[in-house]
């Protein structure tokens, strides 16, 4: 599970968040939308640990200080030893994870189509290889908590749909808590079954994503729900 309560960060004289309160329940896939400067990679790294809230609070698995060992996440671009390995690299993450599987590498290695690069130098890849293998390393462990920001990131719209693949079968067959900040609007539509949009650090609404259709202002697709709710939100007096 992930859960936040009224989660807030502060700069000096700008709130990147702002009282950010959302739940991801097990098996479930969270759409976290928002535009760049939104807010989605702030609260991204304070649900992390990476980022320190100014108030509010951040659960994960049910507690405040989590097994880290059964959380995976790709967050700020995917990196890697560049000098290493594919498969080397993987190899460390599955020690770092504590992941007993000795095939977990390889594993993870098939699932995002590694297999011909697994010898490669991973600062030799592309960038949606490079891509493919940040995701490897966050599911390598079978977590029960996944965090993705932007995971679509460079990746072909053969590796889109492989990852919206990848994330519903962690999500039915594992019963993985997976949340997915992204602005690839359709992407999502297809991905997630709930749906966040935030804005200036706030939630705007949540909604099912089979409620897409008819949610508000009679929009068609999630592009319109995204559009209006945003113009509605810049036009209302900042607080």
């Amino acid at each position: 599970m992930i859960e936040t309560k009224a989660l807030t960060k502060r700069y000096r004289h700008t709130t990147a968040v702002d009282g950010l309160t959302l739940r991801v329940e097990p098996g479930q896939i969270y759409g976290f939308l928002g535009l760049n400067g939104a807010g989605k990679s702030t609260a991204i790294r304070m649900l992390l640990g990476m980022t320190r809230p100014t108030s509010g609070a951040v659960r994960l698995l049910g507690r405040d200080e989590p097994d880290w060992s059964r959380v995976g996440y790709l967050v700020d671009g995917a990196h890697a030893y560049p000098r290493l390995t594919v498969r080397e690299n993987l190899e460390i993450t599955r020690r770092l994870r504590r992941e007993p599987d000795p095939d977990a590498a390889d594993r993870a290695t098939d699932l995002f189509g590694l297999t011909p690069y697994r010898d490669r130098r991973a600062g030799t890849l592309s960038l949606g290889n490079a891509q493919r293998l940040g995701l490897a390393k966050a599911v390598l462990h079978r977590p029960d908590v996944l965090i993705l920001d932007e995971p679509a990131n460079g990746l072909d719209p053969l590796g889109i749909m492989e990852l919206r693949g990848i994330l519903r079968r962690l999500a039915d067959q594992e019963g993985t808590a997976i949340l997915v900040s992204s602005h690839i609007l359709a992407e999502v539509a297809r991905t997630a079954d709930r749906i966040g949009i935030i804005d200036r650090g706030r939630m705007l609404t949540e909604f099912p994503a089979t409620d897409l259709p008819r949610c508000t202002c009679d929009a068609e697709d999630l592009e319109d729900v995204f559009l209006r709710l945003l113009t509605g939100n810049r036009q209302e007096p900042a607080a």
